[in-house]
C-alpha cells in the first residue's frame, strides 16, 4: 500500500514507441524467417492480420490476392478474401471482396501457414527444383471468377523480417499496447489459371508475398503508410513498407508522434542481397549519406479535391544497407512519377477505406471527424538504379527496367503534411 502511495507518477515524456529499426544493428537487419513467422496467429482483441500476394503477369496484368483476419474485441472475427485483377492495356478491372465462412487454420495435415474456408484453400508446402517453398491457392470468389495459382519462392530469394520483426507501442514493450510486424518473400513466381466467365486464362509472372500484423486498432497504429513493389524479369526485386505513427506514439510520449518506420529488401540475380530498416524521427532531418536508408519521400504534393489530401506527384524510394554474403553496401533508388490529381499516371484506384473495411471494425474505429482514409494505388513501368560491390553488380552500378506497383495511404491529418 505504502509503495503505491509514495511511488512517483509515470513520466509523461517516457518513450511509448519502440521501433524495431532503432533496436537493430546494421549487421542484424536481415532476420531470417522461421516457419512460425508466417503462421496465422488469429489473435483476439483488436488485431488485423493479412496474407497478401502481389504479382505482375507476362501480359501486363496486375493481380493481388489477400486474406484479411480482423479481430474486433469480443466479436467473432471477420475474415475476407479480396482479389484485384487489373490490365492497363485492355482496361480490364476486376475487384472482388467476399466475407468467407468456415475459416480454419491449420487445415488437417498442415500447419498454420495454411488455411481453408468454404470459399478457398491456401496450402503451404515445399517447393520443387529451384523453389524452396510455395503456396497453392484455390479460390471460388464468384460464379464467374475462380483462381488456381501456385506461388513459389526461389531458394536464393530468402524470406526476411527486419531484426526481431516487431515494433512495439506503449511504455513497456513487454506489456505493449500493440505492435506492427511485416514478414516478406521479396520475390516469387506465379503460375496457374484464372477462370473468368467459364474460360481459363493461363497466368505466369513474378511478384512478392507479405504476412503482416497490426496488433492494435488501425487508426491508432499509423497516420500514413507507403508500400513499394518493383519486379523485373532479370531477377531483380525491391520491396518496401513504411508507416508513420499518429501523434499519440513517439520517443517523448503522447504528442511526440510522427515517427516513420521503414523496412525493405533488395534482390539481385535472384538472391536477397540487402535488407534495410530505418527510423526517421519528426525532429530530425535524415542524412543524405546515412549508411542505412529505407525511405519513401513524397515530392511536389498537390491537393486532391476528391480525397482532401495532398497527394504526391512523385515519390522517391531509397534502399541502402550492408550486403548479405558480400563485402560493401548495396543501394537501390527509384523515382515514381504518379502525376497530379487532375492528370494521374498509372492510377489503379483510390480506395475509400471506410467503404471497404468490415462493418464491425468501422463501428469501433474512431477516425478524426471529417477525415476519410484513402489508399492511392499506382501501377507503372519503373527504372531501378543499383550500386554495389562488383561481386553483386558487375561494374559497380547499373539500371534495371521493370514493373512497379506502389501505394500511399492517408489515414489522418498528420498524413496530409508534405513529407
Amino acid at each position: 500500500m505504502f509503495s503505491s502511495i509514495f511511488s512517483a507518477a509515470p513520466d509523461p515524456k517516457t518513450p511509448n514507441f519502440h521501433p524495431v529499426t532503432s533496436k537493430t544493428a546494421p549487421n542484424e537487419l536481415f532476420g531470417q524467417l522461421t516457419p512460425k513467422d508466417t503462421e496465422w496467429t488469429c489473435a483476439g482483441g483488436f488485431v488485423t492480420e493479412t496474407q497478401t500476394w502481389y504479382h505482375f503477369l507476362d501480359d501486363g496484368t496486375f493481380i493481388m490476392c489477400q486474406i484479411i483476419h480482423s479481430a474486433v474485441g469480443l466479436w467473432y472475427p471477420n475474415i475476407q478474401f479480396t482479389c484485384k485483377i487489373y490490365n492497363p492495356k485492355t482496361n480490364e478491372d476486376i475487384w472482388k471482396s467476399i466475407n468467407v465462412t468456415g475459416f480454419v487454420t491449420p487445415p488437417p495435415g498442415k500447419d498454420k501457414r495454411s488455411s481453408k474456408s468454404d470459399q478457398f484453400t491456401v496450402t503451404h508446402g515445399s517447393g520443387t527444383g529451384e523453389f524452396a517453398e510455395q503456396y497453392d491457392i484455390n479460390a471460388n470468389l464468384d460464379n464467374d471468377l475462380k483462381l488456381v495459382l501456385t506461388i513459389s519462392r526461389p531458394a536464393g530469394a530468402e524470406g526476411f523480417k527486419v531484426g526481431r520483426g516487431e515494433s512495439y507501442f506503449g511504455v513497456d514493450p513487454a506489456k505493449a499496447d500493440g505492435y506492427v510486424v511485416h514478414r516478406f518473400w521479396p520475390r516469387t513466381q506465379c503460375a496457374g489459371h484464372i477462370i473468368k466467365k467459364g474460360q481459363a486464362v493461363e497466368v505466369n509472372g513474378v511478384g512478392m508475398f507479405v504476412h503482416a500484423i497490426q496488433g492494435m486498432r488501425p487508426n491508432l497504429v499509423a497516420a500514413r503508410w507507403n508500400f513499394a513493389d518493383f519486379q523485373s524479369k532479370d531477377g531483380v526485386s525491391a520491396v518496401q513498407m513504411d508507416f508513420t505513427t499518429t501523434d499519440q506514439y513517439g520517443r517523448n510520449g503522447v504528442g511526440s508522434g510522427g515517427v516513420t518506420v521503414s523496412v525493405g529488401g533488395v534482390v539481385i540475380g535472384g538472391k536477397l542481397v540487402c535488407v534495410t530498416g530505418e527510423t526517421i524521427w519528426p525532429d530530425e532531418t535524415p542524412f543524405i549519406d546515412a549508411p542505412i536508408q529505407s525511405r519513401a519521400v513524397h515530392l511536389a504534393p498537390a491537393m486532391d479535391p476528391e480525397t482532401g489530401y495532398r497527394q504526391p506527384s512523385r515519390i522517391r524510394y531509397t534502399w541502402k544497407g550492408p550486403g548479405i554474403g558480400c563485402e560493401g553496401d548495396v543501394k537501390a533508388e527509384l523515382e515514381a512519377d504518379v502525376g497530379m490529381p487532375e492528370a494521374p499516371k498509372g492510377l489503379v484506384r483510390k480506395v475509400d477505406v471506410l467503404s471497404e473495411i468490415p462493418y464491425a471494425l468501422k463501428m469501433v474505429v474512431n477516425y478524426v471527424a471529417g477525415t476519410k482514409p484513402y489508399i492511392y494505388q499506382w501501377y507503372n513501368p519503373g527504372t531501378l538504379s543499383l550500386t554495389g560491390p562488383e561481386s553483386v553488380i558487375p561494374g559497380g552500378s547499373t539500371t534495371v527496367e521493370g514493373t512497379f506497383y506502389n501505394e500511399a495511404t492517408f489515414i489522418s491529418e498528420l498524413a496530409s503534411r508534405p513529407a
